[in-house]
Formats: structure tokens, sequence, C-alpha cells
């Protein structure tokens, strides 16, 4: 039990891990919450940073999902985890997942606010089903082709992630962690929606838009008494 408990601990702290935010500080200097579209995801990375880092958070996000799920799963294949019945249907990393998303979009680093989550689950799901991942992944790489949508992207894939699972007989807990996961990134996608319907939404490679568009109003309420301190996004 003390070793579950400290998987989770884990998972949690590195989903909070603000690697755009960091990454923007240690190569220029700058807030990255205050440059662009004010997101401290891969995509305002590569416009207010450059490719080279962009790729870098990108990367470290999926690891950070991918880290700790692999742990789990490891662990408990040789018996660290006594007490803990799985039975192959992979509970245990998808409770250690979802820590990861919380970590990810409450991270302590940036005052429990953080980001929407969708690289940090790609990497969950490539511990949990390779496979079913990259067809997963293929799905948002041919819509980000399309459209240049990456908010667009991320959530058909991580909608499309759940019905992949099931077809693949993928374990139960990871069939139902894409299906939960998945809700909750489109979730946090929320302004990134109203955004597309409303025509204002920027494409890859574009400059944000308006203002009022470039964070969520939880996170704007959050941040009202705070000096810079929006949230991440991913």
């Amino acid at each position: 039990m003390l070793t579950a408990l400290g998987v989770l601990v884990l998972a949690y702290l590195l989903g909070a891990i603000p690697t755009g935010y960091w990454v923007g500080l240690a190569v220029k200097g700058v807030d990255i919450r205050q440059q662009g579209s004010r997101s401290t995801g891969a995509t305002n990375v590569l416009r207010c940073v450059g490719r080279g880092p962009a790729l870098f958070v990108f990367a470290v996000d999926i690891g950070k999902g991918y880290l700790p799920v692999w742990l789990s799963i490891y662990l408990q294949a040789r018996g660290f985890m006594p007490g803990i019945p799985d039975g192959g249907l992979f509970v245990v990393p998808a409770v250690v997942a979802v820590a990861t998303l919380v970590g990810h979009s409450k991270s302590l680093f940036l005052n429990f606010q953080g980001g929407k989550s969708a690289a940090t689950a790609l990497g969950c799901v490539m511990a949990m089903n390779l496979p079913g991942s990259l067809i997963a992944f293929g799905v948002w790489l041919l819509v980000l082709a399309a459209t240049r949508f990456v908010s667009l992207a991320s959530i058909l894939a991580v909608t499309a992630a759940g019905p992949i699972m099931a077809l693949l007989h993928a374990p139960l807990g990871c069939t139902c962690f894409c299906v939960l996961g998945g809700g909750f990134v489109v979730w946090r996608h929320k302004a990134n929606i109203a955004r597309l319907m409303a025509g204002t939404e920027p494409r890859l490679g574009e400059k944000a838009r308006a203002p009022a568009d470039r964070t969520d109003p939880g996170e704007q309420k959050g941040s009202a008494g705070q000096k810079g301190s929006a949230g991440q996004k991913v």
C-alpha cells in the first residue's frame, strides 16, 4: 500500500512539472504566460521561444505521463504492491494516470492552476497500450495536417481513444481511463471550443488573436488577485 501511495504522489508531482513555463524562463528569460497566446503548452512555446524548445516541451509532457504509469505496471507485476488485486485489468495504472492528469491541471508549482493535459494523457496511454496510443496520435496528426488547429486535433484524438481501445480489446482500466480522461481533456479545452465555434481560434503558426480569448474564464478568476499567475495550458 505504501508503494502504491508513493507512486501516486510521484505521478502527481511529475504531472505538475510546468515544462513550458520553465523552458520559457530558461531559454529566453520570459514568462511564457505573458507571451503570444499566454499558453505554456508546446504550441505557444513554438511561437515565442522556438522549434527546439517546443519539441522538448512536447516530449517531456509525454514522458511525465508515461513514466509513472509504466512504473506502476512494472511494480505491480513484480509484487511490490501486495494486497492490491488487478487481474490484468490495469486498474492501478489507470488510477496513477488520473493522478498524473490532476497534477498537470492543478500544479502546485503554478498555484494549483495547470494545463490541458493532452500530451500528458498521451504519455499515460502509451504506457498502457502502445498500439492504441499510436493510432490515437495518428488521428491527432491527420486532423492537425487537415485543419492546423492543435486544439481540434487534441479534442478529436482523445475522443477517439476510448473506442480505439475498445476495438483493440485493451485492458478495462486502460479503456475506462481513455473515456474518462478523454472527457477531462475535452473539458479543459472548453475555451478553445468556444473560440473554434466563434472562428477566432488561431491555427498552428498563427499568433493568438483577442486577449480575451487567451485565458480560460476559470483561470482568469483564479489569477485575479495574483500577479501573473495564470495557469499552464497545453
